[in-house]
């Protein structure tokens, strides 16, 4: 486990084949979402209150599946039981609209090996 997070000069960076996002959750919202920048930090409401890490530990089961992992591969770094957190997804399966539209205009990296996994699962799907 990390003591320490990142420092990124955005909301969201690659760390290899991990995605670093610095975020500013909303708990008690009415529904859960992914919203929008504000400024190095990217607005995630969760239903969940905050209650003993309850919210954080919601907005991970809701990022897994909107990501296309498991809970397990997503780290929170800090922020706990704070709305400002720092989370660490190791491997995306999927990129919401929002990060993906971030980091093409921050000029960072497409995550080139979230696509060769997507082709190389399609060609072993042909396969078999």
């Amino acid at each position: 486990m990390r003591n320490k997070g990142l420092a990124i000069n955005s909301c969201c960076a690659w760390d290899g084949e991990t995605l670093v996002l610095n975020i500013l959750g909303q708990p008690s919202a009415k529904q859960d979402a992914i919203g929008k920048v504000k400024g190095k930090q990217l607005k995630i409401s969760v239903t969940a209150a905050p209650v003993a890490g309850r919210a954080t530990d919601h907005m991970v089961r809701f990022l897994a599946k909107e990501f296309g992992v498991t809970p397990k591969d997503i780290e929170v770094v800090f922020g706990r039981f704070n709305v400002n957190k720092q989370l660490r997804i190791k491997s995306p399966k999927n990129l919401p609209s929002v990060i993906n539209k971030h980091l093409s205009q921050e000029g960072d990296r497409i995550n080139h090996s979230v696509a060769r996994k997507q082709n190389e699962r399609q060609l072993f799907m042909r396969g078999n």
